[in-house]
């Protein structure tokens, strides 16, 4: 049964890959405290109505958006749409495009941050691609919801209406 027997290599791999993510930013985080870097990212805020799709990393306790940090010479309109296909598997379509809301800056998990806000608006959840990696859950929380759930600073922070920067 090759098909069992690559499930289980699959299943294995995607073990090994979370353990490593989860070491690996625990160790971050150390770091970051010592030396308090600036970091800039961009997350995405997805609704499908009121309600918000949030997602599950498997290094973090709290929820989060789709997103990450902006690399070098990529502009903050460009890395969110390539961490939500990244982490989701989904692209916005030129018809719906991602739409800038602002920036949050705090101090979260020892680095100071910059992170960018983007919204975009669907009718429907779209079809989502989980690595089951970094990425093992999406949730679409409704507006009641998003108060009982353990959020991630930034998101937090921007739910909360705080701009800056």
């Amino acid at each position: 049964m090759p098909s069992v027997e690559r499930a289980r290599a699959t299943m294995l791999i995607d073990a090994v890959w979370r353990l490593v993510l989860r070491l690996g930013f625990r160790l971050a985080r150390a770091w970051w405290h010592l030396r308090r870097p600036r970091h800039e990212g961009a997350l995405v805020a997805i609704y499908v109505g009121q309600a918000l799709l949030l997602v599950k990393s498997s290094y973090r306790a709290e929820w989060g958006l789709p997103g990450g940090s902006i690399r070098a010479g990529e502009t903050p309109d460009a890395a969110a749409q390539r961490e939500m296909e990244e982490e989701i598997g989904f692209s916005s379509h030129p018809l719906v495009p991602l739409v800038p809301v602002g920036s949050v800056c705090g101090t979260w998990d020892g680095r100071r941050d910059r992170v960018h806000f983007f919204e975009l608006h669907l009718d429907s959840i779209p079809e989502l691609r989980l690595d089951n990696r970094e990425i093992i859950a999406a949730h679409l929380a409704s507006p009641e919801e998003l108060r009982s759930i353990a959020l991630t600073g930034a998101v937090t922070a921007f739910l909360d209406g705080d701009r800056c920067c």
